[in-house]
């Protein structure tokens, strides 16, 4: 890895881009959404076209192999093209009109009329694993300049080069595109990420890093004078359930399914599968050992990543009562290739040693534990706390036992994962990537798919408002033939003729 030393960004030019977010929000917020949709799309468009420039420097700043970071440029702009759809479709900004009725009981209803409107400047801090996806132009920075809100991008220190060069490129674009100067910036450094956060213009953060960095970031978030949503998304084990009927119909297939799935990316996926529950007795080990075997060590992102994951499965691996059922020789040196373990225990074991053993592991290493009935499936899914992702892999004749742990599940997860499994977050209307705490600090929001924008919008209502003040989606004949909410129905049409 050879990352070129970037300078921290200075109090003087923060202070330069802070004013220049908030200098940009209001004209930012009253942009056409036709207009910043066709903005984002050219942000899209630019990032394909510096495609291979951007991950050459990304691949020497990170390990990542080139295959993989072109997909990742590919997502991106995929998914930056999405919110430009949903700009134009309109059903995000939730229009619903209740016109006023004078005979409403027990008082008279006046005209109310609500959309959503942008928060405000919005500060993204970039996560290390996927340094375009989640980073720079990642779905934090799309939904918010989508929304309608200034966005000012802390950049990953794992990957500095790849986040100025990428910044550049979306600057250049969102700009040309005909968008407010100043409403786009990138900073760099701890210090200043924390300063940015603590500044009264910013009305909102996202973030995708560690439950420790997270945590720290939320509580600064939250003692502010005014204190603003802050959108973590963290550590998340993402625990598979395996029922003796789906082992006895596919069990080799469910080996190699999981060995691959904790594997990819070398175990640096965010819904990588951290705990494997299997019933006692499974029979799999051989085919666990197998496909461990057969899947090729790779180099992690950086040395302090690697090292901080060598620590923590050793500490696993030490642990009474805990196996390894199978392992791939790792290089030492921190900067070579790291190889997959894969530990076995029992419930009781977990249970005794939750706090080593319910941690994330960041990396390629994942543990089998095994259960003695459906009553310690039930108690093995409380204990584990909240993640991105729950899996079950079941037969159709064993709906109604699993019912209850699916029903559990639905308590803990963002999302439910049936005889597949959780590495590979579709970007979609429909996806939600989030989870109560810790997974993330806010349930009820995703960080991936087009309902991520809901975060940076907040509603407003207009009361008995001269409909020459207001904006198009609210007015009677709906000329952006958005779809709306009229009297509690769903609707494109126009209000005057209903």
């Amino acid at each position: 890895m050879t990352a070129r030393p970037v300078p921290d960004t200075d109090p003087a030019l923060l202070e330069e881009i802070l004013a220049g977010l908030a200098a940009s929000a209001a004209p930012l917020a009253d942009t056409d959404r036709l207009a910043r949709a066709r903005a984002v799309r050219a942000v899209a468009d630019a990032l394909d076209a510096a495609s291979a420039d951007l991950v050459e420097v990304a691949a020497r700043e990170t390990w990542l192999p080139l295959p993989r970071l072109t997909g990742e440029v590919g997502r991106t702009s995929g998914q930056l093209r999405m919110f430009a759809g949903g700009l134009e479709e309109g059903s995000y900004l939730d229009v619903i009109i209740d016109p006023a009725d004078p005979g409403a009981t027990p008082v008279p209803r006046p005209d109310l009329r609500r959309v959503q409107v942008p928060l405000g400047p919005v500060l993204v801090f970039a996560g290390s694993n996927f340094p375009f996806a989640f980073s720079v132009a990642g779905g934090d920075t799309a939904s918010a300049l989508a929304a309608g809100c200034p966005v000012v991008v802390k950049a990953h220190p794992g990957h500095p080069e790849t986040s100025v060069r990428t910044a550049e490129v979306v600057r250049r674009a969102w700009e040309g595109a005909g968008m407010p100067a100043g409403s786009f910036a990138l900073v760099l450094g701890e210090q200043v990420g924390v300063d940015a956060l603590r500044d009264p213009r910013i009305t909102a953060a996202g973030f995708t890093g560690s439950l420790h960095g997270g945590t720290a970031l939320y509580r600064i978030a939250a003692q502010r004078d005014a204190p603003i949503p802050f959108y973590a998304e963290m550590g998340s084990l993402n625990p598979t359930f395996v029922t003796a009927g789906a082992i006895a119909a596919r069990g080799d297939e469910i080996a190699a399914g999981f060995v691959t799935s904790f594997t990819l990316g070398v175990g640096q996926f965010c819904t990588k599968p951290g705990l494997l529950f299997l019933p006692r007795g499974h029979g799999l080990d051989a085919a666990l050992e197998r496909a461990v075997a057969a899947a090729a060590p790779g180099r992690m992102l950086h040395e302090r990543i690697r090292t901080g994951h060598d620590a923590v499965r050793a500490q696993l691996a030490a642990l009474p009562g805990m196996r390894v059922a199978a392992a791939v020789d790792s290089d030492p040196d921190a900067g070579g290739p790291a190889g997959a373990t894969l530990l076995a225990t029992d419930l009781a074991t977990l249970l005794a040693e939750q706090d080593t053993v319910l941690p994330e592991c960041f990396g390629p290493t994942s543990v089998v534990v095994e259960y003695d009935g459906m009553d310690d499936v039930l108690v093995a899914a409380r204990a584990f706390g909240a993640s991105l992702t729950a899996t079950v892999h079941a037969e159709p004749d064993e709906i109604e036992l699993v019912r209850p742990l699916v029903r559990e599940l639905r308590d803990q997860a963002g999302r439910i994962v049936w005889n597949g499994w959780p590495t590979g977050v579709a970007v979609s209307w429909a996806m939600h990537h989030g989870g109560p705490w810790p997974a993330t600090s806010s349930p009820l929001h995703t960080s991936v798919g087009m309902t991520a924008i809901r975060r940076f919008l907040r509603p407003v209502t207009y009361q008995d408002v001269p409909a020459a003040l207001l904006d198009d989606v609210l007015q009677d004949a709906n000329p952006a033939g958005i779809p709306r909410r009229l009297g509690g129905r769903l609707s494109t049409g126009d209000l005057s003729r209903s």
